[in-house]
């Protein structure tokens, strides 16, 4: 645990986790491993949460409500109960989901159940670009309700793209490429890739990151925009 460059409190909050798990759970707990932005580095504090993955020999609804007292007393800590079953069966359903656990993630107790998991390219690409797709449908729409309400269409566009980036990270791998993590590299990758407008995705992401301000009419614009490029990246998408 020495090694995640997290503040040692949260190291601390990790080890009760662990210790009160293994002691609800005993043998029916296979696995805990944490994953995301505490393994990565990405970690902020007073923003980022601790996501941890339990897997258990079974995960009925009663085998999980043994835990749910004990978990609710950490805040910010996102546990997902899983069964091995569950994990090497639904690979082909969720591969970015699965893939970004595999990318950074820190065996607290119990057996690596991400090492050998494997990814079909295939369901990468299919789900990318159905959720890619997806995404459009939803902000044409929401679009239609919300441009005279700037501070919703604020929030909804910087909801979107880090989504959407997230989504986009996937593609670099349907490429063949090891995406980056921090976000303005992974825009850089994707204007390599794609030729996408990085004007567009660069101001999108200095807004929100407060580096700049923008007026009502900057916000319309920058989301037209940004629905513009998710377009000719949702064609691009659907060629690979």
């Amino acid at each position: 645990m020495e090694r995640l460059k997290i503040a040692g409190q949260y190291k601390n909050i990790l080890r009760n986790l662990t210790q009160g798990l293994k002691g609800i759970y005993r043998e029916e707990l296979l696995s805990l491993i944490l994953y995301g932005s505490a393994v990565s580095g990405e970690f902020v504090d007073k923003h980022s949460n601790l996501n941890l993955l339990a897997v258990l020999k079974n995960t009925d609804l009663e085998v999980i409500k043994k835990s749910s007292k004990f978990i609710h007393k950490f805040k910010r800590i996102n546990t997902l109960f899983l069964t091995e079953d569950y994990i090497a069966n639904s690979t082909d359903i969720f591969p970015i989901e699965f893939l970004d656990m595999r990318e950074n993630y820190f065996v607290l107790n119990g057996k690596d159940v991400l090492k050998d998991i494997q990814v079909d390219i295939r369901n990468l690409r299919f789900q990318c670009e159905h959720e890619l797709k997806a995404k459009l449908i939803k902000l044409r729409q929401a679009y239609l309700l919300l441009n005279n309400n700037t501070p919703a269409l604020r929030s909804l566009l910087f909801m979107s793209f880090t989504s959407v980036l997230h989504i986009l990270r996937n593609v670099l791998r349907i490429k063949g490429r090891k995406p980056p993590y921090l976000k303005h590299e992974v825009l850089e990758k994707l204007a390599l890739e794609f030729k996408i407008d990085i004007g567009v995705w660069g101001k999108i992401l200095s807004a929100k990151n407060k580096k700049i301000k923008l007026t009502g009419r900057g916000i319309e614009q920058l989301f037209i925009s940004f629905v513009r490029e998710l377009e000719l990246i949702v064609t691009i998408v659907d060629k690979l």
